[in-house]
């Protein structure tokens, strides 16, 4: 191998995969010197297959990446910059064309520097061929994941890469849609990193090449087995007995005792994998909580993939509405059930969560919620902070802890709307009706879940 990051394009398919099958290489002929007869082109050219061994930038085929077949798309840095021009596109419509074939999810391993100017818009106009492709492998339901190398930029990764459904990145990576020779003279070179587009919520996870194959084949597994049963609500992890008063219910949710989102996916999934970031600027909050776990695990009792999103108890930022719609919509796509744990106090109500779009967020989130085909399953393991946590709720399939309250607005908020005295706060939870028991009664939830009892569920 070579620096860790910087593989040619078989090495980096013998990294993660096993018995790679190259497919039949279609398209036509280039013209003389391309399609611009860009002087010296077929010379560029011969010098890089001779030093690559390969005659094009990108090579395809399929492979088994641990127990799962997939198509395997793996660019040539050495190769004109990995740059993607008609024959590339010929090569990757192709590929797309025979996983949708053959059911086959598709992995992109990306190494390039974006479109080739020897052939000018012939090449620029392949970004859409590709886009399309990658549309109708998504109508598909096919998985599509994205391993960017060094360099990710330019087309390559405004289709390939940042299209892919989910996306990883080797360490210290160059990935960007600008170069490092276009871009501006005073640009910070740190923004153009794997890292930074981690912290930008753009890629998912930044893994090491030693870990890569165990992480891709994990992935695989997770993202290609459908299900239309729904995710059974997990069994309370906490106090078993119910509250005989609002402020008790409310108490007892608020307790820094009760277990949290980490421990139920902990109990309830025997391995899990997240995805991070929303796609559009929000990765890490500026205070590292979001306020939302979400991604695919296997249920520990029958080995089922299971999408998750997770409220963690603190106030859920925009991102974390945000990733929790994208969340939904790719384990729709999918066909995958999910599991939503709803746990927060109420939105961020701060001025950078408005600024942020918090609104917005949220509707987006209970769009995805009412347009899922999947099935979808809700635990209220509690505090159910308003529309806050709604946003979050299966309709007709939630459930909740016995240490749990739901309510449209926080007691002490509601007094104070009320211009009740402190000391009111207590009877007016109990107004309210936000104890377990009470939400079975008025049909907000199906049911209270029981605890564990000698390793069985109650």
């Amino acid at each position: 191998m070579t620096d860790g990051r910087r593989f040619t394009a078989r090495e980096a398919i013998g990294l993660v995969a096993d018995g790679f099958t190259e497919l039949p290489v279609k398209g036509g002929e280039y013209a003389p010197d391309g399609p611009l007869s860009w002087q010296g082109y077929d010379a560029s050219r011969a010098r890089a297959a001779s030093r690559t061994g390969e005659e094009e930038s990108v090579v395809c085929g399929t492979a088994m990446v641990g127990t799962t077949s997939a198509v395997l798309i793996s660019f040539e840095f050495g190769f004109l910059g990995g740059s993607l021009g008609e024959r590339t596109g010929d090569r990757l419509e192709a590929a797309y064309t025979y996983a949708r074939e053959h059911r086959l999810p598709v992995v992109s391993l990306v190494a390039t520097g974006g479109s080739r100017m020897q052939e000018g818009m012939r090449a620029l106009v392949q970004l859409q061929r590709v886009a399309r492709q990658s549309a109708l492998t998504r109508e598909a339901g096919l998985p599509q994941l994205a391993v960017l190398r060094d360099p990710t930029t330019g087309g390559g990764w405004a289709t390939l890469g940042a299209g892919a459904d989910v996306i990883l990145a080797l360490p210290g990576a160059q990935v960007g849609f600008a170069g490092s020779r276009v871009r501006p003279p005073d640009a910070d070179p740190a923004a153009y990193t794997a890292e930074a587009q981690l912290a930008a919520g753009s890629i998912d996870a930044v893994v090491p090449p030693e870990e890569l194959p165990g992480v891709l084949k994990l992935w695989l597994r997770l993202l290609t087995r459908p299900s239309t049963t729904p995710a059974p609500p997990p069994p309370a992890l906490g106090r078993a007995d119910l509250p005989a008063t609002g402020r008790e219910a409310v108490d007892n949710a608020r307790s820094p005792q009760r277990p949290r989102a980490q421990a139920y996916l902990d109990a309830y999934l025997s391995a899990r994998l997240p995805i991070s970031g929303d796609r559009t600027g929000g990765g890490t909050d500026p205070d590292g909580d979001p306020g939302m776990l979400c991604g695919f695990g296997v249920r520990a009792e029958d080995g089922r993939t299971i999408a998750y999103a997770a409220q963690t108890g603190t106030a859920t930022r925009p991102t974390g509405y945000r990733t929790a719609a994208r969340l939904i919509r790719l384990a729709d796509q999918l066909g995958t059930p999910v599991l939503t744990l709803m746990d927060t106090p109420g939105a961020a109500n701060d001025a950078e969560a408005e600024r942020q779009g918090a609104g917005a967020a949220i509707a987006e989130l209970f769009a995805a919620v009412a347009s899922a085909r999947t099935p979808l399953t809700t635990l209220l393991i509690g505090e159910g902070g308003s529309g806050g946590a709604l946003a979050l709720a299966a309709p007709d399939n939630t459930w909740a802890t016995p240490d749990s309250y739901f309510s449209v607005i926080a007691p002490e908020l509601a007094a104070a709307i009320l211009k009740r005295p402190p000391d009111q706060v207590k009877d007016t939870a109990d107004e309210l009706r936000i104890r377990p028991q009470d939400l079975v009664e008025l049909g907000v939830v199906k049911g209270v879940v029981k605890g564990v009892v000698k390793g069985v569920a109650g």
